[in-house]
Parts: C-alpha cells; structure tokens; sequence
C-alpha cells in the first residue's frame, strides 16, 4: 500500500517516515510539504493513502481532502496536533483522524481501516477521450489530459503523450464529464484534479496554475468565482 506523506513540518514528516518503515505492507510514495504539491504529485506517485495534516500555509488539509471526496484513492488519515476538526474530518469522509505525536499502534490501526476500505470499494472506472493522431483513431485516459483547447472546428487535447484532436465542441465534453472537467474560460477546458492554483497577474488578469505542466492558461472573469470555490480561495 503506497502512502503520501504530508506535511509542512519537516520533522512530523521524518517521523512519520520512520513510523511506516516499521509497518508491513506499506511503501512510502513520497513526502511532501504543501497540499498544493500533494495535489500535483497524485497523478504521478499514484498512492493509496495519504497521510494528511490540516493546518499548513496555503491550501488545508481539509480543503484538500475536500477536493478529493468520493474517490476511491487515496484515502485520507489526518495527522494533526488539533482535536477540534475531528468531526469535520469523519464528514470528509477520513478514514481515521490520529493526533500528534502519533503512535505507531494508531498508524497501524489507521492504515488497516484504510487497507480494508480499498479492499472493499469498487474498482474506479477509467475514462478514455476518442480522437484522431494522424489519420489514425487513438484514445487518451482523461487522467493524463491537461488541457482541451478549441481550435476551429476541432478541440486540441493537450495530454502527457503529446496532442489529440476531437470532433466534440467543448460544451458536448463539459457536459459528457461534470465532475471531471472544469471551464477556464470560452476556448479552455481542464480537469478539475490538474488545478492547483491562480496567480494574479500586475494587469489583473488571472492565470490558472496546472500540475504536471508549465502552461498557464488565462482565467475569465465570469469562471473565476467558481475555480476560488473550488480552491477554498474564496
């Protein structure tokens, strides 16, 4: 079981290093300092649990928990030297909630509720965008999209492998994938999971920050307030 260590403290995060090294099953995908980093890294490290602190500067640990409620991976466990967003954290839908310094008999109890909640959900379908490469008729999971951009009659798929074309506008996408794909602006569509901030421009225009990507694509005005909910920035 792959565990994501987050954490804005170093020496928390060091702890709970050693504290997995001594429970079995468990690899440690990586370690983190920030929600937003987390965020960014899910795609690549691909990991089962996350083990989540609440307080840290920028996004919380409950706003990124919110973000992902309803997956099936990861699984959150809240580490965190706070009593008081207890309840909170169980309506996220938390597998556990361990208070620091934590115990390495609570981790192991935490991890097993985790290990069985994996064991008994339903395996997450894998959504595939259909278009064309060259002539050819080629597939791409939405997962490793980054960006869908109008482009004429076309949208322009921008992916990790490269570029795809559709023939669906991006209002027929937006709506085939509510939950999954989010409107910048006209011309721009982007999975919501890729979103991991906004920068404000000295002009005052809005750029959108995407993980696994350097693009920042242009925020609208009539998009913004609804990226700031969904950012818990507003």
């Amino acid at each position: 079981m792959r565990v994501l260590i987050v954490d804005d403290e170093p020496l928390a995060r060091a702890r709970l290093a050693a504290l997995l090294g001594e429970c079995a099953g468990v690899e440690i995908a990586g370690s983190v300092s920030d929600s937003e980093a987390a965020l960014a890294a899910l795609g690549d490290l691909q990991p089962d649990v996350l083990l989540l602190d609440i307080n840290m500067p920028g996004m919380s640990g409950t706003a990124l928990a919110q973000r992902l409620a309803g997956r099936t991976r990861p699984q959150v466990v809240f580490c965190t030297a706070y009593e008081s967003h207890a309840l909170h954290a169980f309506d996220l839908g938390a597998v556990d909630y361990l208070l620091k310094p934590v115990r390495l008999e609570r981790l192991n109890e935490a991890l097993q509720r985790a290990r069985q909640r994996l064991l008994q959900a339903p395996r997450e379908a894998v959504s595939y965008l259909h278009g064309r490469l060259g002539g050819e008729q080629v597939r791409v999971a939405l997962d490793d999209v980054i960006c869908l951009l109008a482009e004429e009659k076309y949208v322009v798929v921008q992916h990790r492998g490269g570029q795809l074309l559709l023939e669906e506008s991006l209002r027929q996408l937006e709506e085939a994938y509510p939950d999954q794909l989010i409107r910048l602006h006209r011309n721009c569509l982007v999975p919501s999971q890729r979103l991991i901030g906004l920068k404000t421009l000295s002009d005052g225009r809005v750029l959108a920050r995407l993980s696994g990507t350097e693009l920042t694509p242009e925020v609208s005005r009539r998009n913004l307030p609804i990226l700031r909910k969904l950012l818990r920035m507003g």
